[in-house]
């Protein structure tokens, strides 16, 4: 009836190249025998199985039948009778199935056949074998086995990539549309939205591109992978695959504030007092880092060291720039910060970019302030206080009235 060799060479291909394995391909080719079967022989209502046995390539039919008791359907008689909506039926309880010869047995009768059956068993009755099927239902099972296969492979690839979310991953470019960049993964399809890349980067079909995996959608059209190149998870990933002193948690990256194609700064903690976290991460004459900074097209990397200390790590956070004092309040979160008048503009940064990016590396919310600042400042003060006093007004004296100017006393 079959071709085994065929067969067996379609299985092994399937599983190679899409990862489905022979068990799921053989239960679609069962399931799709079952169908023509039922199409072509049986009646309406019939739960008619195959068992497809490939060593030999014959194929056994059987219909099942469901043992129920009366109590548990609605019977032809009983069809009348409106039946309570799923909504109004206690809760885990299911709305009670419309009896079918073809479909269900009676407990009664089901224990003539089989001892000691009970409601809800499935018995089966063997089906006499059948080898041609007539257009229709080859036409079917050809449908069923397709939709089989597309649910298995679409099962393999949302489990292979979900056990990878949280890398990297890459693809070529297959288009660009409005501004998202799709990438072929081979088995799935990448979505790299114009949000999650990196400002100023352009790209063209074909070209090999690296992102961070961050979700798994599975959708009715196919199995779509959501990247980003602007994740701060993307910078860690790329120093991950570049130190090897992060893959034996000698050295972890605590904290990432990010602006994409612009500027990062990156918090680095050591476990061990002999190496050196910055060093790590920076590399020997700056490799590891300028690799970084290559894929990312330039983007500038500050890598401080993390402390427990707000002081310390503020302080940090604000290189380059040189802080000459630092008053924190840990119930506002706020720290005001004094520098030098020659360190305030490389404090606060281009834009405000530096601090900006010091208070979302820290979380807290950073003043910045200068030495000159204060001074004009307790001058501002001074010549408020100074114009105050003038213009105050003098004490007024005590005034006498002449006495034709008093009131009359009023007489009864």
């Amino acid at each position: 009836m079959f071709d085994l060799k065929v067969i067996n060479a379609v299985l092994s291909q399937m599983e190679e190249e899409r990862g489905i394995p022979k068990e799921k391909i053989i239960e679609a080719i069962e399931m799709a025998l079952g169908t023509a079967y039922k199409k072509e022989y049986g009646k309406k209502g019939q739960l008619i199985k195959a068992k497809f046995d490939i060593n030999s390539g014959d194929v056994e039919f059987w219909q099942s039948k469901i043992v129920v008791d009366k109590d548990g359907v609605i019977m032809e008689e009983d069809e009348s009778k409106p039946t309570a909506p799923k909504a109004d039926l206690p809760e885990g309880e299911e709305p009670k199935p419309r009896y079918n010869p073809e479909h269900h047995i009676f407990v009664e009768e089901a224990r003539l056949i089989k001892k000691g059956a009970q409601t809800g068993d499935e018995l089966v009755f063997p089906l006499e074998k059948k080898g041609d099927f007539g257009r229709i239902a080859a036409q079917t099972a050809k449908q069923v086995i397709t939709q089989k296969i597309r649910e298995a492979e679409k099962t393999s690839v949302v489990s292979e990539f979900g056990q990878r979310e949280g890398e990297i991953v890459s693809g070529t470019v297959e288009r660009i549309e409005r501004g998202t960049i799709y990438l072929n993964m081979g088995r799935a399809v990448g979505m790299l939205n114009y949000e999650e890349q990196i400002p100023g980067e352009k790209f063209k079909q074909g070209e090999r591109v690296r992102a961070y995996l961050f979700r798994v959608d599975e959708t009715h059209h196919g199995v779509f992978l959501k990247l980003s190149r602007s994740h701060p998870k993307f910078l860690e990933e790329l120093f991950r695959s570049e130190v090897p002193e992060m893959d034996t948690n000698i050295v972890e990256i605590k904290a990432i504030a990010r602006e994409a194609g612009s500027r990062s700064k990156v918090a680095v903690y050591s476990n061990d007092e002999h190496v050196d976290p910055v060093g790590a991460l920076v590399g020997q004459r700056g490799v590891r880092v300028s690799t970084i900074m290559s894929e990312l097209g330039g983007e500038k990397i500050d890598i401080i060291e993390w402390s427990e200390n707000p002081d310390a790590f503020i302080a940090e956070a604000l290189s380059p720039a040189k802080v000459l004092e630092i008053k924190t309040d840990p119930e506002t979160k706020i720290a005001r910060v004094r520098v030098n008048p020659d360190q305030q503009s490389l404090a606060i940064g281009k834009g405000g970019q530096n601090v900006r990016l010091a208070a979302k590396l820290t979380g807290w919310k950073i003043d910045v302030t200068s030495d000159a600042d204060n001074k004009a400042a307790d001058a501002d003060n001074k010549v408020a206080d100074e114009s105050r006093a003038d213009t105050a007004e003098a004490p007024v004296s005590e005034k006498t009235v002449p006495a034709n100017e008093l009131p009359a006393e009023k007489t009864e």
